[in-house]
Order: structure tokens, then sequence, then C-alpha cells
């Protein structure tokens, strides 16, 4: 920040803090009134305790601006500062002080998350030089559990949990089920899941794409983790192989116990999984992403899920993993939406930053409506049974999440509630259809 621009910023603060270093080494501060004279700022002559201010005239001093509210229960917001550094003239009755530097941040201008998010190459200097003047390594710290929480991104399973759940429930509507396959079957997509979602980061920040990305969310931007200095590429790098590696085992045990057909299913929901950020293909890159969602998390986890219990493949499976398929796309769809302006530079080109606004609300409105219209046809055709039809009272949530998204398309922070109910409807759905396609068991 240039002095000029800081001085043009005072107009908002009611008084100054001046802070100083005292004969004993420690730093002093004092409130004291202020206004603004062409290129100084006239201070009122104060004092504190035994420390007499100020320091003889032509001391080096700092004059600090600040404003903040506090919203109980919130935190805070309005946040706004401005610094100086100068030299104090004390010879006057009022004090002078002329800025030879000049730094600060307005809330309103950045959020405070974009703040920290553009202070850290900063910090990784700090800790840098710290570490080579300890002649020890300093890096930032998080318990083992929570960091594997952050690092997986577990919350997101929910993504694997609802088709494994709906094949499952689609083999039992025909008096199907073995707890010991489904429990196999489940750790085996998760294990899958949580390898992409590690190997995501990993490419990701090869790419740039994390590196650029000022303005992260609980929902996109990844875990973060590696950019923080929490664990480093090549750790990230091994967890991916060591979840892959217990995904295929899996796999092939799932094989050996009900026979070859799933094994051409499972190979391909691996591929998409690795080749959905990893080169040379990056189908996130050119604009696939969303389809290699759509069918890794519905169609291939349904149909495998109700393969494991029947041995065989059927059509009805196939039509309830439609609407799931197309909602779980949508949680990616979305959450690429604050992301965008990053991916842009790291030549991510996904369907968000292809396509203008309007383009990309309206995709999602249709793809929702698709979603719905799949399970009324479906029950229509006597392809899924009627009590799925349930799934229906998740429309006035798709209709809020879609107002959200246009409404806050432009703040990152702001769209958060928008998609954690976007991640919401997915759940919801997938869980209701389950639920009635269990529930219509006595009538089938």
């Amino acid at each position: 920040m240039r002095v000029v621009e800081g001085l043009s910023r005072l107009g908002v603060f009611t008084h100054a803090v001046l802070t100083l270093i005292a004969d004993d080494g420690y730093p002093v501060s004092v409130a004291t009134g202020f206004r603004v004279v062409d290129d100084t700022i006239e201070l009122d002559p104060v004092s504190v305790g035994e420390w007499f201010l100020p320091q003889p005239s032509g001391s080096k001093v700092h004059l600090t601006f600040s404003h903040i509210r506090p919203r109980p229960g919130v935190g805070y917001d309005e946040r706004n500062y401005v610094e100086f550094a100068g030299i104090l003239d004390s010879s006057a009755s009022r004090w002078r002080f002329r800025p030879a530097s000049a730094r600060g941040w307005a809330e309103s201008d950045i959020p405070f998350l974009e703040l920290c998010e553009r202070a850290l190459p900063q910090g990784r200097r700090y800790l840098a030089s710290l570490s080579q003047e300890r002649r020890i390594e300093v890096k930032p710290r998080m318990s083992r559990g929570l960091l594997f929480f952050v690092a997986t991104r577990l919350p997101f399973l929910t993504a694997t949990l609802v088709p494994v759940v709906l094949g499952v429930a689609a083999a039992a509507y025909e008096r199907h089920f073995n707890f010991g396959l489904a429990a196999l079957t489940l750790a085996g997509g998760i294990a899958v899941h949580l390898g992409l979602n590690v190997a995501n980061d990993v490419f990701d920040s090869l790419s740039g794409a994390d590196e650029q990305n000022v303005n992260p969310t609980m929902f996109s931007g990844g875990s973060r983790v590696i950019q923080y200095g929490l664990i480093s590429l090549r750790q990230m790098a091994a967890l991916s192989v060591v979840f892959y590696g217990i995904a295929a085992a899996s796999g092939l045990l799932l094989v050996v116990l009900v026979g070859p057909g799933l094994l051409w299913l499972g190979l391909a929901g691996i591929l998409i999984s690795v080749f959905y950020t990893a080169p040379p293909i990056r189908l996130v890159h050119r604009g696939l992403g969303e389809i290699a969602v759509a069918l890794g998390f519905g169609p291939i986890m349904v149909l495998g899920a109700y393969y494991v219990q029947t041995g065989h493949y059927a059509l009805r499976p196939l039509v309830l993993s439609i609407p799931v398929a197309l909602l779980v796309m949508l949680i990616l769809y979305a959450n690429e939406i604050p992301d965008r302006g990053p991916d842009a530079k790291a030549g991510k080109r996904t369907l968000v930053v292809r396509m203008p606004r309007e383009t990309v609300i309206s995709g999602y409105v249709v793809s929702v409506a698709l979603a719905y219209i799949a399970l009324v046809v479906g029950v229509v055709l006597r392809l899924l049974p009627w009590p799925t039809l349930i799934a229906l009272v998740t429309i006035p949530l798709a209709v809020q999440t879609t107002r959200g998204l246009r409404r806050d398309y432009n703040d990152p922070y702001a769209l958060m509630p928008s998609l954690q109910k976007n991640i919401l409807l997915h759940l919801a759905t997938g869980v209701l259809m389950a639920l009635g396609t269990l529930l219509a068991i006595p009538f089938g």
C-alpha cells in the first residue's frame, strides 16, 4: 500500500494508536487523537504511566488505525486497519508524524480467509527462516486423527455411501442380501474414494491449481494440507497409493467370491478415479470431470454393489443409479464455481470455467430436473417400486440450492451454505430412494 492511499483511508477512524520502543526495550502503545494535514498526521500529545511520550524528536515510531465490529455468536466483521511507519516530531505543541511507509487491510476489499491464503508465501518464508536459525525444522502441526480427517476429506464419503446402499437395497428388493459382502463392497468403495480425494490434491498441487486458489471453502479448493505444510507432497502421494492398493485388494477378493463379471466394472471405476486428475488424460481438465464422477459414483457403484449381492446385472439398479449419478455430478459442478478463477489460470478447463454464469446455472437446473424426471419415469414404467417417489420431497431443497447458487455466484464464502445444501440434496435423495426400495419389499 502506498502512503497516499493509506492517508486517504483514515476518514473512517476515530483515533490512532502510537507505538514505540521504550528505554527498557519493550514496545509501548497508547491511543491519541489525530488529524490529517497534507502528507503528515498531527497527533495530540500523550503520556502513559512512567513512560513519557514521545522519545526525542526524530524517533522512529508506528502509527496504527483500526476498526472492528464484534458480532456475538458469529465473530467479527468490518475489520479494517492501516499502519504507518515513520518519524515523529514532538517539538511543537501538536506532534507531527510523517509516514514513510504504509500497509493495511479492509475486509470489505479482501475477505479475512482470502487474506490468510494470500499470506501463505510469507508464512512459509518465515518458517524457513526460523528453521534455519534454530537448525531444526519448524512446521505447522496437527493431531494425526484430525490431519487424516482433513487430508482425506472424510465428510465427502456420502458420495460413496449413497450408491452402495442403493445397490444393496435394489438387491434386497429381490431377496438377496449378504451383510459381509455388503461391508466389503462399502470398504472397497471408500478406499477408491479416499484414493481419489488424496490423488486430486496431489495433482492439483503439481498443476498449480491449489496454489493459485486464494478463496478455498469447506467444499472447494482441496484439503490444503500440502499448501499449509502439514504433510508433504510425497507423503500424500504415498497415502493415495495405499488407498488404491486397499481398493484393488478388496475388488479382487470380491471377484473371487462372487464371479469375474465384477472385474471389468471395478477396473473401470479405478481407472476413472485415477485419471480424473492424473496426466496424461486429466479428465477434469478436459471438461469431462462431471461425466466421470456421474459414472463412477452412479452406475458403476450401484451396479457393482448390486452384482456383489446377486451375481448378475439388471435394469432396475441401472435406473436407480441415474438420479444419484446426476446429483453427485452436481456436487462437483457446484463446487467448481468458487474455484473457476484459479482453475482457469492452471489450465483446468472444467465446465464451469468454459461456460458463462447463466449457462452454468441453467445447466444445474436442467440436471436437477432430469434427476427427478428419471425417478418418476422409472416408477411409471414399473422399473422402480412406487415408494421410491418419497424422494420427491427433496425438491424444495433443490429449489433453495438453485436460488443460493444464483444469488451468491460471485461470492465464494457466501456460497458455502448452498454448497452444503447441494451435498445434502444428493444424500437425502439417495437415502430416500433406498428407503423407498426397501419399503416396497413386502409388495414386491
